[in-house]
């Protein structure tokens, strides 16, 4: 049986660590050819080469350096994956940095860098990536957005602001690319078990664990959980999908 992601190529930003890295290695699983890019060069590298173990040592990883938030570091991708590759049939902008603070304690300098990455990153990622999907028949892309994208949440109007952003830009370029069979689609995770939700645990003056017990189903979600949604959002499966956003937050939007 073929995976589900055969003869794809995929592109993963923050794929070293956390959810992309969990998104890198299922991707791989499913027989994509994925580009892992990273700030943190090693950890790019240490993905790219769990992902050639995977493969038996075939060539379907490539990592990279990566600053979303420089239009520079995008045309280098864009160049390098294409060339090693041939194409781009899915991009998943994950890159993310989460700062959480009173509104009046936030600064100028917080703001703009969190948009840099945030927002800039990701509006960067569409620009650049859908013109090379549009020119081989299309492709899918799938923005991380937020819970805090979706609804209020106290010391979070930095974070909030640029997970909103994400949520409507994805909807605006959606619309604007659904002719050359391009997909745009939002994921909403609320705390999964990474650095964010330790640093949730820390500003709420409690414990990852005991942040868990306050959702629905009991428990924090885990990376495989958002790789899983990611994986259908990337794949055929997911073909008449576009334009919207998907809540996995083990309920917590559900209850008033």
């Amino acid at each position: 049986m073929m995976g589900q992601l055969e003869n794809k190529v995929a592109v993963i930003t923050g794929g070293g660590t956390g959810i992309g890295r969990e998104t890198a290695l299922l991707f791989a699983k499913e027989g994509a050819k994925v580009v892992v890019t990273d700030i943190n060069e090693q950890a790019a590298a240490t993905t790219g080469e769990d992902i050639g173990e995977l493969s038996g040592g075939q060539d379907t990883a490539l990592h990279i350096k990566h600053d979303v938030s420089k239009e520079e570091d995008w045309v280098t991708v864009v160049d390098e994956s294409v060339r090693t590759f041939g194409k781009i049939d899915v991009l998943f902008n994950n890159a993310g940095i989460y700062i959480i603070k009173p509104l009046v304690e936030t600064t100028l300098e917080d703001w703009n860098r969190l948009m840099s990455i945030n927002v800039t990153g990701v509006f960067l990622g569409m620009k650049h990536v859908i013109p090379v999907m549009a020119q081989h028949g299309g492709g899918s892309v799938i923005n991380a957005s937020s819970v805090a994208g979706l609804r209020g949440v106290q010391g979070h109007v930095l974070y909030g602001a640029s997970k909103g952003a994400v949520r409507i830009m994805t909807k605006d370029v959606a619309v604007e690319y659904a002719k050359q069979n391009v997909r745009v689609n939002s994921i909403h995770p609320g705390y999964i078990n990474t650095g964010m939700a330790e640093l949730g645990a820390q500003a709420a003056r409690t414990t990852t664990e005991e942040l868990g017990k306050k959702y629905p189903l009991g428990r924090l979600g885990e990376t495989k959980d958002v790789a899983q949604l990611v994986l259908f959002l990337a794949s055929d499966n997911s073909s008449y999908m576009t334009g919207q956003e998907f809540v996995i937050d083990g309920g917590a939007t559900a209850r008033a």
